[in-house]
């Protein structure tokens, strides 16, 4: 060890609490939530200056948590069984403070509420907005999907209606609850990818720091409480035990345990090819991994099929898949690009727009082919990291690049291996401009204030960029990790 990492833990866990504490002045709250009606939390909301601090204290304890997990690899020198010690001691001590937050970077949470509300009505969320729930706006869903189906599979449906039933009227509740669910995700990777980073031989230990201390993970799967944190749970579990079990008690498991996957979130489909090749076994012939795809897929849609006979619902969450079609963000680089070939083709008069939408259609197809081809071509001990690069590629071209969409990737490279040169390079980098943007992007400001939300917003920009920059150019203990060159190539 070089030095304690006890000190690298307890500043990282006044982080965590630094952003709980700003949660609630400027986490996402329901305009009926009981907390807007605490002294405290009135206190904190609706002044000015206490708002502030709340922005400030939620940007510099994500900008120092993302420090302090930097710092952990630097103190520690062997990842044996006393690294995993710590790595837990840090995991547990960071998690914790965030389980008792306000939402903050995104209010998914009281869109999944508003629609257990309309499926525990008995209206088919598929077919109704949530905005056909009375006084949907007041329960603190995010007026912009009012309309739209939600993207999510009869599982998650399920899940939903349970939570609306048990938090009633509640949206406090109800967001605490999705946060246990996805607290459910959370554990199913912690244990998963030890194991399938062992059976890699990656070092299991540096595995989990690379994902479970991660500010991302811990951000996007804790303090959002993102459903994403179960679909990749039980997707890392399908995955190890398709690969530790290459037989048929493995491959079904691993397929059932995919399509529920699927069935929180659809794009869980995209593993199902490489599922299929670790069940047809090492050196399977093409007719062989012909046969054991379709019968992956296979017992995948009548698993499918048999949950929507169940909920009576069908296949319709295939028509939501397109809801957040058409949207893109400045820094997903087909987004930039398609938005940039519009304004081009605009100032000449032609169709800006169905130029801009072809661009991202032609892009996601591209994203899809490159996954396919992996699905083809590559080693049997590959398997894995083949599928990491698939799930690569259909972010990356993908013209809107949600940050949890990047925290998908996290659990399945940390497993795989990350070279010790520029590639952990970028992925510290990756996760700095991350957590730079999580904490400006989405605000809670009263909107009555003399504060508003772009000047919020600013604040935050700014703090969460000088202490980025901060980090990669000026600490003397942190500046080493972003230079070329300050280790070797080897596999992490």
């Amino acid at each position: 060890m070089q030095g304690s990492p006890l000190r690298t833990i307890v500043i990282g866990t006044i982080g965590s609490l630094l952003m709980t504490l700003g949660s609630f002045g400027i986490g996402w709250l329901a305009p009926i939530s009981g907390f807007r009606q605490d002294p405290f939390i009135i206190l904190l909301r609706y002044n000015d200056l206490a708002v502030v601090a709340c922005i400030v204290a939620t940007a510099v304890g994500a900008m120092a948590l993302t420090r302090e997990w930097l710092r952990l690899s630097q103190k520690i020198s062997a990842w044996d069984r006393r690294a995993r010690r710590w790595v837990t001691a840090a995991v547990v001590a960071w998690g914790i403070p965030m389980l008792f937050s306000f939402p903050l970077f995104s209010r998914d949470v009281y869109s999944y509420y508003a629609q257990g509300r309309l499926y525990d009505s008995g209206l088919n969320p598929y077919e109704s907005g949530v905005s056909s729930v009375n006084n949907f706006l007041q329960y603190g869903a995010d007026q912009l999907w009012s309309e739209s189906p939600p993207p999510y599979g009869p599982v998650f449906l399920w899940i939903e209606g349970i939570v609306a039933r048990a938090a009633g009227t509640s949206p406090d509740v109800a967001f605490y609850l999705f946060r246990l669910v996805a607290l459910v995700g959370v554990v199913l990777i912690a244990i998963y990818v030890p194991k399938l980073a062992a059976m890699h031989g990656v070092n299991p230990v540096r595995a989990s720091w690379l994902c479970l201390a991660n500010p991302m993970f811990l951000v996007h799967f804790v303090i959002s409480a993102h459903n994403d944190a179960l679909m990749i749970g039980l997707m890392v579990m399908a995955v190890y035990i398709a690969a530790r079990w290459r037989n048929s008690a493995g491959g079904i498991s691993a397929i059932t345990i995919t399509t529920l996957a699927v069935a929180i979130k659809p794009i869980a489909l995209l593993i199902l090819p490489f599922i299929g090749l670790l069940w047809a076994g090492k050196g399977a012939s093409w007719p062989r991994k012909f046969l054991f795809w379709a019968l992956t897929l296979g017992i995948c849609l009548v698993e499918l099929w048999l949950m929507g006979l169940a909920n009576g619902f069908g296949f319709d969450w295939v028509g939501a898949l397109t809801t957040t079609g058409g949207v893109w963000i400045w820094y997903a680089p087909i987004g930039a690009l398609g938005f940039l070939l519009k304004i081009w083709a605009d100032s000449l008069g032609l169709p800006g727009g169905d130029i801009q939408s072809a661009i991202y259609k032609a892009a996601q197809m591209v994203g899809v082919i490159g996954l396919a081809v992996l699905a083809f071509v590559g080693r049997d001990e590959k398997i894995i990291r083949r599928l990491t690069i698939g799930l690569t590629l259909i972010v990356v071209f993908n013209p809107m690049i949600q940050a949890w969409y990047v925290v998908w990737l996290i659990p399945f490279f940390a497993v795989t291996g990350v070279r010790t040169d520029w590639h952990v390079d970028f992925f510290f980098l990756t996760t700095v401009f991350f957590m730079m943007w999580a904490v400006s992007d989405q605000l809670d400001v009263f909107p009555y204030l003399d504060l508003d939300l772009n000047m919020g917003r600013l604040v935050a920009a700014v703090v969460a960029l000088v202490y980025g920059v901060y980090l990669m150019f000026v600490d003397p203990s942190t500046r080493r990790v972003f230079r070329r060159g300050h280790v070797s190539g080897s596999i992490i």
